[in-house]
């Protein structure tokens, strides 16, 4: 397995054996990766009956590392465990040396209390499947992660999934699940979706759901159920977005939301789809890429779209002037996700004036902002 696979297994193993280390640092932004980690430790230490009592999610943005550290020193009086997952790591590296917060954490990692877990979660930091192609600025970050906080924390890379890895995890669940999965059926679902684990897993499960009694995936079925409206309804909503046409881009959005099965449960997961597509879009551009050949150079494996949209995303980020603009649009995705994610009463209407903003021209107080915000993330 690939690196991604291989830190996750070590880590699963460290958990099933109870050889957990007081704190773990989860680097790297692979969804797939992080929600496997978080099942497991709730499963092992935050059952779901005492979850009230021993289960913490704190954000840096909010709540002091002074004060997350306090909460795990402090034994819980209702639950044997505590478990606290501590988010907006990067806060940590931001603005100053901060001198008196690593002071505070070595502090309590040379005392810890050894009847609770902290896991800072650092999905600021992208890994590819291959280390050697990391960024220049998350490799500063990642090595900043190590120094300061690798000595005394479990470092666990969420780097991407590479097709291989992909494959051979479509591979074991079939076994597990005993459905037998042909090999062109396998290769044509993670080339279309791009290695992206996220989707592979969650359409797997339909493919599953889909052959029923026949317990038989072919490549027909794969056809059908993947490979249709629903990839191509996403890069035509990009496309009505990139040509600012704003009609025709709310109209793609009812049908994506009418047609899916989670009604507007499923807009965390179309909201992922669309900043996924305006970071391709961002590299195409970046990259000057003008044909298809070029684009399997500038994107790397995991982070590639399927095949029959190459010449549609190129030709939307040709409609883009600058650099400046998609970051506003990245910008405006990551805003409605901290909305959507604070349970808004109507979830359709935060997306639908997402794309209307998507969908202007920019105002210049909304790009000066995501200007800052592009440095920052």
């Amino acid at each position: 397995m690939g690196a991604g696979f291989a830190s996750t297994e070590r880590f699963l193993t460290e958990l099933k054996e109870n050889r957990l280390r007081p704190g773990y640092v989860l680097a790297g932004d692979e969804v797939f990766l992080y929600e496997r980690c978080r099942r497991a430790i709730l499963k092992a230490l935050a059952p779901p009956e005492m979850r009230d009592f021993c289960l913490s999610e704190l954000d840096l943005s909010e709540t002091s590392i002074f004060e997350a550290l306090d909460l795990a020193r402090t034994p819980s009086l209702m639950a044997p465990f505590q478990v606290l997952f501590v988010r907006n790591l990067k806060t940590l590296y931001t603005r100053g040396a901060k001198k008196e917060e690593f002071a505070a954490i070595e502090a309590y990692f040379r005392e810890p209390n050894l009847q609770a877990l902290i896991v800072f979660v650092a999905d600021h930091v992208h890994i590819p499947a291959d280390p050697r192609r990391m960024d220049m600025d998350d490799r500063n970050r990642y090595e900043r992660l190590r120094e300061t906080l690798g000595e005394w924390c479990g470092m666990v890379e969420l780097a991407r999934v590479d097709e291989a890895d992909a494959l051979r995890w479509l591979s074991g669940e079939s076994k597990q699940r005993q459905v037998q999965m042909d090999s062109d059926a396998a290769r044509e679902l993670v080339d279309a979706l791009g290695a992206d684990m996220m989707l592979v897993a969650s359409e797997f499960e339909k493919l599953v759901l889909y052959v029923a009694e026949k317990r038989h995936i072919t490549l027909g079925d794969v056809e059908t159920m993947v490979l249709a409206a629903k990839q191509r309804s996403l890069y035509e909503l990009t496309d009505a977005i990139s040509a600012k046409d704003k009609v025709r881009a709310l109209a793609l959005l009812h049908g994506l939301l009418n047609a899916s099965d989670g009604g507007e449960d499923s807009a965390i997961g179309h909201l992922y789809m669309l900043a996924r597509t305006f970071r391709q879009l961002l590299v195409i551009l970046e990259n000057n890429v003008r044909d298809s050949r070029a684009i399997w150079q500038a994107l790397w494996q995991g982070f590639r779209m399927p095949p029959f949209a190459a010449e549609d995303l190129i030709r939307q980020a040709r409609r883009y002037k600058s650099r400046r603009e998609l970051t506003r649009a990245l910008w405006l995705i990551a805003r409605a996700d901290l909305e959507l994610r604070s349970q808004p009463p109507d979830k359709r209407l935060v997306l639908e004036r997402l794309v209307l903003e998507l969908a202007s021209e920019p105002r210049a107080s909304v790009a000066e902002s995501s200007s800052q915000y592009a440095m920052e993330w």
